[in-house]
Order: structure tokens, then sequence, then C-alpha cells
């Protein structure tokens, strides 16, 4: 019960410090700046897609709760 508590606690505490500190700051620089359109060009780099480091990270939680079942 304590540990239920304590994560609605810790839970309620992130959620409302989260608004104070995404809040910009008055004297922000960057609200002085112009805004720039910019470009976006997605460019086929070598490597791991996507889709397949997502299979791979769904496989190893999988992997490691079925670890974590016949443990406990």
């Amino acid at each position: 019960m304590r540990t239920c508590v304590g994560s609605f606690v810790l839970v309620g505490l992130a959620a409302l410090a989260s608004p104070v500190v995404a809040a910009p700051a008055a004297d922000d620089a960057a609200a002085a700046r112009p805004a720039v359109a910019v470009q976006q060009v997605q460019l086929p780099l070598p490597g791991l897609r996507d889709e397949a480091a997502m299979v791979l990270v769904g496989t190893v939680l999988i992997g490691l709760g079925a670890a974590v079942r016949r443990s406990a």
C-alpha cells in the first residue's frame, strides 16, 4: 500500500512540476529572433530501419518479461 501511495505522490509531483519547467523564461532571447523556414530532407542512411528496430526492441522486452515471470 505504501508503494502505491508513494507512486501516486511521485506521479502527481511530476505532473505538477512539468508546466512550471516547460514555461519559457520572461527574458527569453529566442523570442527576439525571427522565425526561419527550413526544408528537411530525408536521406537514406545505411543502418537498421525503424521497423526492424521496433521488432527487436519488442522481442527483447517480451524476453525480459518472460525471464522476470519465471524468476518470481
